[in-house]
């Protein structure tokens, strides 16, 4: 559970994910994500689907999501990637957009985009367990399972690769799937629970 201290300022959180709250809170729905109809528009053109409330006011709130894990990720003018159903909630001087994936978005079965955060605050995102932070370097690129991603931030190139998983080493897996080969300098988010793919079936 995230709990929030309001003092007249305003945090933008998925819709309905407000469990508590104390002091005075006022609730708005935006549409497009906060971004009004341009972004709303975009989103409907992308499929990457996102509906999100501002809470204003003093107090106290708290927010959750099915038990989920929270991860606070802090922005210092930098971008962090992340799929719509795994951001919780932002600080409202923070700014949502989409961004083309490509094939990890097909691979996930969550449409060809993302969304992204930027700017100077912080950001909440879901996991299923507790997400562990891997660095990625120059010297040292990370594979991940698409299952297994919820987020990434840094100077990170994406690309795509097929090879065996652990499903299928013990004969589970029906062959080779797409995993996602992360170059460069920056985090990525991984959780400890992978979703059904299209990739993990390939």
């Amino acid at each position: 559970m995230l709990a929030v201290d309001m003092t007249g300022d305003a945090v933008r959180a998925k819709n309905g994910s407000m469990v508590a709250y104390d002091g005075q809170m006022s609730f708005k729905r935006l549409t497009g994500g906060g971004e009004g109809l341009r972004g709303m528009v975009t989103r409907r053109l992308t499929g990457e689907q996102m509906t999100v409330m501002e809470v204003r006011g003093h107090g106290t709130c708290w927010f959750a999501d099915r038990a989920s894990e929270i991860n606070l990720v802090r922005l210092s003018g930098d971008t962090l990637y992340v799929e719509a159903g795994n951001l919780l909630a932002t600080e409202a001087g923070l700014r949502t957009g989409t961004t083309f994936t490509g094939l990890r978005g097909a691979s996930q079965g969550h449409g060809l985009f993302t969304t992204t955060v930027e700017g100077h605050g912080q950001a909440a995102i879901l996991s299923d367990g507790p997400a562990v932070v891997l660095r990625v370097s120059p010297q040292y690129p990370l594979i991940v399972d698409p299952g297994a991603y919820v987020a990434h931030q840094g100077n990170v190139r994406q690309t795509f690769q097929s090879g065996a998983t652990f499903r299928t080493l013990v004969g589970e897996g029906g062959g080779e799937a797409v995993q996602i080969r992360f170059e460069g300098d920056g985090l990525v988010y991984v959780q400890p629970s992978e979703r059904n793919t299209i990739a993990g079936d390939v």
